[in-house]
């Protein structure tokens, strides 16, 4: 059975972790599917993948033709697919709008949009009242790389009852979950602990209702990646050494 927004924060009562990774292609969400992963996040990182240096050059259709790849290879899985920057912030028609897109052209179930300030907080809840889920994203915003860096937020006093007060703010206008991206772990444990919906961390220590990594970072694939993520394979070297070796048994007439 496919998974649902309901089922995510019942496992947050029932203290059951929730597992997300992120897909770019039909192949990458068919693996991920299969494994087990709860929810598959198409996200703006996949920027790197597409060979991007940070995630604002990332376009609306762009992202709903991954999108459309991933959904394709998921039976099971929660897909949520980011909005890119200035997809949403414009105003409530602009976010309506590519909201609307994303769900009725690719058949993802939710979508993702940063920030819990006032105004994107009255944006989530429209969207909500409209029919469509959405998931939050506080902590570092990447993008606002340009303003915030990538460096952890949440670091003084005030900065901390920021975060957990846009956490509430995002709460209380509708979102069934949130992504705490690189924050210290005993601020996402104050804000786990404070909301009845699941957080799901990046970089946020042990203490969120579920994690999530860019799956290429996990896999090995990217050439740098932050300090939190966790290589668990190098298919890079993998890769390029089956490639070598092929390019052998060709020159040298070994294949076919």
């Amino acid at each position: 059975m496919a998974i649902t927004t309901q089922q995510l924060i019942q496992w947050k009562q029932q203290g059951r972790s929730i597992v997300a990774l992120t897909a770019w292609d039909y192949a990458i969400a068919q693996l991920l599917d299969a494994a087990g992963v709860d929810l598959i996040l198409v996200g703006d990182s996949m920027a790197a993948v597409l060979g991007y240096e940070t995630t604002l050059p990332i376009t609306l259709d762009e992202i709903i033709y991954h999108a459309k790849s991933v959904r394709r290879g998921v039976k099971r899985a929660l897909v949520v697919v980011d909005l890119p920057f200035l997809t949403y912030q414009e105003s409530l028609q602009q976010a309506m709008h590519s909201a609307g897109r994303v769900l009725k052209e690719t058949g993802a179930q939710a979508v993702k949009l940063e920030g819990g300030y006032p105004a994107m907080a009255q944006t989530v809840a429209r969207l909500v009242e409209a029919g469509i889920p959405v998931m939050g994203h506080v902590g570092l915003t990447p993008q606002s790389i340009h303003q915030l860096g990538l460096r952890q937020q949440g670091k003084t006093q005030e900065a901390s009852e920021r975060i957990l007060l846009e956490a509430i703010a995002l709460e209380q206008a509708g979102v069934f979950s949130l992504v705490l991206e690189h924050i210290p772990a005993d601020l996402a444990m104050q804000i786990s602990q404070k909301l009845s919906i699941p957080t799901i961390g990046i970089g946020a220590g042990i203490h969120c209702d579920g994690q999530v990594l860019v799956t290429s970072d996990v896999l090995g694939l990217a050439e740098k990646h932050p300090p939190f993520a966790k290589v668990y394979t190098n298919l890079r070297e993998t890769i390029t050494k089956a490639v070598q070796d092929y390019a052998v048994e060709v020159r040298e007439r070994k294949f076919p």
